[in-house]
C-alpha cells in the first residue's frame, strides 16, 4: 500500500471544503483526517492543532474577501464601487460560509499575519473610495466603517438574525443607500 503524502495546503483545502459544505461545527481534526484518508497524528506535521487550522481558515477567508472586493471594484467609482463591494461581501458569505465564519473564530490582535490580512481588506475598501475625494485618514475611517457594516449585516444574515418578513435584499439596498448618503454628507462637511 502506497503511503499518502500531504502538505499544509491539502489539509487546509479539506477543512475549507468541510466547513463550507457542512458548517463550521463539523470541523474536527478527526474529521479532516478521515476525509484525507489518514490518521489524525499525520495532520500535526502540517498544522499545530485545531486552533492553528481555524487560524489558517480565517486567514484564507480574509484573503477571499480582499480578492472579491478588489475584483468587484475594478472599473467602478464612488457609490457604484461601494455597492459592488457590499454585494461581493455578501457573495463571499454565501459561497464560503464556513471560511467566513472562521474569520471570527481566531483573534487577530497580536498576530502580524492576520492583522496584515485585515489591513488588506481595509486597504482595498479605502482604495475604492478615491472618487469621494476624502483625506487619507478619512478614507481609512470610512473603509473600517464599510467593513463593520458589511460584516455586521452578513453575520446577522448568515445566522438568521433578521427574522422580520421584509426582503433582505431590499434591506441591504437600504443599508447601501444609508452608507453612500453618509459618505456624501461626510465629504460635504469636510469641504
Amino acid at each position: 500500500m502506497r503511503r499518502q503524502t500531504l502538505d499544509t495546503t491539502q489539509v487546509v483545502d479539506c477543512a475549507a471544503r468541510l466547513v463550507d459544505t457542512e458548517g463550521f461545527e463539523a470541523l474536527t481534526l478527526t474529521r479532516v483526517a478521515a476525509e484525507l484518508g489518514v490518521r489524525q497524528p499525520a495532520l500535526y506535521r502540517h498544522v499545530d492543532g485545531y486552533d492553528a487550522l481555524v487560524r489558517a481558515l480565517g486567514l484564507r477567508g480574509r484573503e477571499i474577501i480582499a480578492g472579491r472586493l478588489a475584483d468587484a471594484a475594478v472599473g467602478l467609482a464612488g457609490d457604484d464601487a461601494v455597492r459592488a463591494m457590499g454585494t461581493a461581501w455578501r457573495g463571499v458569505v454565501r459561497d464560503h460560509p464556513g471560511q467566513y465564519a472562521a474569520t471570527d473564530r481566531y483573534p487577530c490582535a497580536g498576530d502580524p499575519e492576520l492583522e496584515a490580512a485585515v489591513e488588506r481588506v481595509v486597504h482595498v475598501l479605502a482604495q475604492a473610495l478615491a472618487a469621494y475625494d476624502l483625506g487619507d485618514d478619512e478614507k481609512v475611517h470610512v473603509a473600517r466603517s464599510l467593513r463593520s457594516a458589511f460584516h455586521g449585516f452578513a453575520h446577522l444574515e448568515s445566522g438568521d438574525g433578521h427574522p422580520h418578513p421584509l426582503d433582505l435584499d431590499d434591506t441591504f439596498d437600504h443599508l447601501l443607500d444609508l452608507i453612500c448618503a453618509g459618505i456624501h454628507a461626510l465629504r460635504s462637511a469636510t469641504v
